[in-house]
């Protein structure tokens, strides 16, 4: 099984955030899963791709040559893909996974992980999507999420879509025992 992992690039975050990035990645690896994702050297990005790999996992990285250029890929991937965009890079982690994972990030991980939401929610794909929540860090977001229960932006059907845990071996738990089962559409 391959599993994508979304999250931050930055080297200036926290502690508890590698902490769970390397929790996370020691567990996929052992778990005899792989590991896709953004293939760079920084931030928990590259904390969990090292974990994954020290505990015998497979790790592929999907750099765009704009990200490649910097000299930030990862030098020790068993398999690298170089894309012309962020795009494509999205769309290659998306065709090569079994599962998505999203550990706190930025931008770029809320925007990867809100757009695998939205591919499932459109019919593209039925694969568990989990949200770790490390100390709180996505309360705002699913807060954001009940709104737009609330106010009907959103069906009651898409709380089935993702899941929030608190840590890492739920999540690794969430997509051992994941069903697939037949989902509403936003067009059902």
């Amino acid at each position: 099984m391959n599993i994508c992992v979304f999250c931050s690039s930055s080297n200036s975050v926290d502690e508890k955030y590698f902490l769970e990035a390397k929790n996370l990645g020691t567990s996929i690896g052992e778990s005899g899963y792989n590991l896709v994702y953004g293939g760079t050297n920084v931030g928990l990005m590259n904390q969990v791709a090292v974990s994954v790999k020290e505990a015998g996992g497979k790790v592929i990285g999907v750099v765009p040559k704009l990200i490649n250029d910097y000299g930030i890929s990862a030098d020790f991937l068993d398999e690298l893909v170089i894309t012309p965009d962020m795009s494509e890079r999205k769309k290659i982690l998306r065709e090569k996974s079994d599962a998505f994972v999203a550990l706190p990030g930025g931008f770029g991980t809320l925007e990867e992980i809100l757009e695998v939401i939205t591919l499932k929610q459109l019919g593209y794909h039925n694969l568990p999507i989990v949200f770790i929540n490390t100390d709180g860090f996505y309360d705002f977001l699913k807060a954001q999420f009940e709104l737009s229960y609330q106010e009907n932006f959103a069906k009651e059907d898409y709380r089935d879509y993702y899941l929030f845990v608190n840590s890492y071996d739920s999540a690794i738990n969430y997509i051992r025992n994941y069903k697939k089962e037949q989902l509403k559409t936003k067009w059902d």
